[in-house]
């Protein structure tokens, strides 16, 4: 048995690939007294469930499973002296920094630290949050739920699938329960174009055969112990069901793929300034938010596409909580992000203007030739293609905001426009 402290100079909430990066960085950097907390009784947070490749493309240059990727870092940290606490569940933050936490070993116990790091990762939406109306039988699931079913546990939800949405689980389920010899009827997304990114279509469904059909949902489901079918419509452009246009599919399975809620409850027990936007927390450049010392990083701050983008956030809140260990303040950062033209979210939103910055931006819908610009610093970058299945880096230099400064602005805005020839 460990034997646990009562205060830590960084604690890590979420033991998944941002929070083990962030450990692992902090200890990298010399901080000794570590705690990664993990509410699972393993390390590796989703991934060792997602057993297909193309995980470490950037941070390692080579094709990974999931569970090869959480490997590495967990090997390192049981190498380190990072401390581990499994089984464990964070009830609530306050503003000193104090976690309130149970396990089996602990009953429920106070711990204190200097700084804060948040990884909770996110969870999937349901039926009820998107009111599919219909009876209640068994056989509709959510995607991750079905991965986890079928590479963890070993059973198969059924023999006829229809999958509703098309986010990069779903589209991977697709191509994995085709593989288990499982028949699936088709993919129905309710915008005009594809959510996941392009290359899981091509990957997933196109090199199967499995029929993506846009501007169709779920209007209907049936059956009373067990799914026997569904009904699907088209929508209009307002997304609204034309039902009229509906028809019935059999099938004893209904996947759903409809989405990701950044976990946020834990923010809000000690009183986290929230992006309606990006349904995480509001961050400044280091990661910070809005209460000092404590740090978002994962799929908590924002919902990301590549696994590798996320150990890159653990890697900068793990730095920003060295510094803040050292400095004892944050950044002061006075200059608001916008989000303009297309724009779902921006990470960060807030930012000093004196540090080269990576924004990290999620387009709503898909623009070819399309401009990335914030008119109010003359940046302007031009893009091939950019969509909402895949997030949009865009890289500004300190020097850019000089005359922002200077003049007290405290804003710009950041649009995604399409390429007329200017």
């Amino acid at each position: 048995m460990i034997n646990y402290k009562d205060n830590y100079d960084i604690l890590i909430i979420g033991g998944g690939p941002g929070g083990m990066a962030a450990a692992l960085k902090a200890h990298e950097i010399g901080i000794k007294n570590i705690l990664l907390m993990e509410r699972d009784n393993q390390l590796g947070g989703i991934l060792p469930q997602c057993i297909h490749s193309g995980f470490g493309l950037k941070i390692f240059k080579k094709q990974l499973t999931g569970p090869e990727y959480a490997q590495i870092f967990m090997d390192k940290i049981h190498d380190s002296s990072i401390k581990i606490m499994l089984s464990t569940i964070a009830l609530a933050v306050d503003n000193n920094k104090n976690v309130t936490v149970t396990n089996k070993e602990l009953g429920i116990r106070k711990l204190s630290a200097k700084t804060i790091i948040l990884s909770l990762g996110c969870r999937e939406r349901t039926r009820g949050a998107i009111s599919i109306p219909g009876s209640r039988p068994s056989g509709i699931l959510t995607a991750g739920l079905v991965q986890r079913m079928v590479n963890i546990e070993g059973y198969l939800p059924g023999k006829e699938i229809v999958i509703l949405g098309s986010g990069d689980i779903g589209l991977i389920m697709a191509r994995r329960l085709t593989l288990e010899g499982l028949r699936v009827k088709g993919v129905y997304e309710v915008m005009p174009f594809s959510t996941g990114l392009p290359r899981n279509i091509t990957q997933c469904l196109d090199d199967y055969d499995i029929p993506l059909y846009l501007n169709h949902t779920v209007t209907n489901v049936y059956g009373r112990k067990r799914l026997e079918a569904v009904r699907i419509s088209k929508v209009d452009r307002n997304l609204k069901p034309v039902l009229s246009t509906g028809k019935t599919i059999t099938c004893d399975t209904l996947l759903l793929s409809v989405g990701l809620i950044c976990e946020n409850e834990l923010l809000k027990t000690c009183g986290i300034e929230l992006d309606h936007r990006s349904g995480g927390p509001i961050v400044d450049e280091s990661l910070q938010t809005s209460v000092a010392g404590i740090f978002a990083c994962g799929n908590s701050l924002y919902i990301n596409d590549l696994v590798d983008n996320v150990t890159e956030d653990g890697d900068l809140a793990a730095e920003s909580a060295a510094s803040y260990l050292r400095d004892g303040k944050g950044i002061e950062s006075s200059i608001n992000i916008v989000p303009g033209d297309n724009i779902s979210y921006i990470i960060p939103q807030k930012i000093s203007g004196k540090k080269d910055i990576t924004f990290r931006i999620r387009p709503k819908f898909p623009v070819k030739n399309a401009i990335v610009e914030i008119l109010e610093i003359g940046v302007r970058e031009k893009k091939k293609v950019v969509g909402p299945g895949e997030l949009l880096l865009l890289k500004v230099k300190s020097d850019c905001f000089k005359d922002l400064i200077i003049s007290g602005r405290n804003f710009v805005k950041i649009n995604i426009t399409k390429n007329n020839g200017r």
